[in-house]
């Protein structure tokens, strides 16, 4: 049985295993940083594409992340303007990024905090985890909760009846994706969030 209690989920997520909840996009596959490779091989995905770091806040993020202080200083006025919301900020990552997050380019860590109540009441709980969205690789992301539990049914999810009284929040496209580079920001990916021109 893998649909669980959110105080189940929780310590599931902090004892190391394979998680999946709602964010503001799609559902997520989450789990502790260096267990990493476990989503990398529930999804069948090439370590070529990195993880996600999501976390609660902006400030469970910044030690992940090394800059500048003017540098810090540009990617904190972004988080405050996008986030909580579906846009994710690709940065210089620090030493606390385990290399198993993004094993082709450890160099670098893509950072979001999701406007979601039930995505944040877990990530305050555990601390950031790696996450992406629930599919196997090269398939479109799952959309509903019960889809992930029929294609991975040995990741905790969220009983049915948790998930009511939550409501989660309404579901839809991937977060765009920003990477931070030496002229400023690159759009990886048009997702959620569409950024204007004061966020370059």
């Amino acid at each position: 049985m893998t649909q669980v209690s959110m105080a189940t989920l929780i310590s599931g997520a902090i004892s190391g295993k394979l998680v999946s909840f709602p964010t503001d996009t799609v559902p997520a596959l989450a789990v502790l940083p260096h267990k990493s490779e476990l989503v990398f091989e529930a999804k069948r995905r090439p370590q070529d594409k990195p993880l996600i770091l999501m976390g609660a806040s902006p400030k469970s993020l910044w030690p992940y992340v090394e800059g500048t202080s003017a540098q810090r200083s540009i990617w904190e006025q972004m988080a405050q303007k996008y986030w909580p919301g579906a846009l994710t900020l690709v940065l210089p990552a620090s030493d606390k990024v385990p290399t198993v997050m993004n094993p082709s380019d450890p160099t670098t860590i893509g950072v979001r905090v999701p406007a979601s109540k039930v995505a944040i009441a877990i990530l305050s709980k555990t601390g950031p985890l790696a996450t992406t969205s629930a599919n196997y690789s090269g398939e479109p992301p799952l959309q509903t909760m019960a889809a992930v539990e029929v294609q991975f049914p040995e990741v905790l999810t969220l009983q049915p009846a948790e998930l009511e009284a939550i409501k989660p929040d309404k579901i839809g496209v991937p977060s765009t994706v920003a990477k931070w580079t030496s002229s400023g920001w690159e759009i990886l990916r048009a997702g959620g969030i569409q950024l204007d021109d004061s966020g370059f």
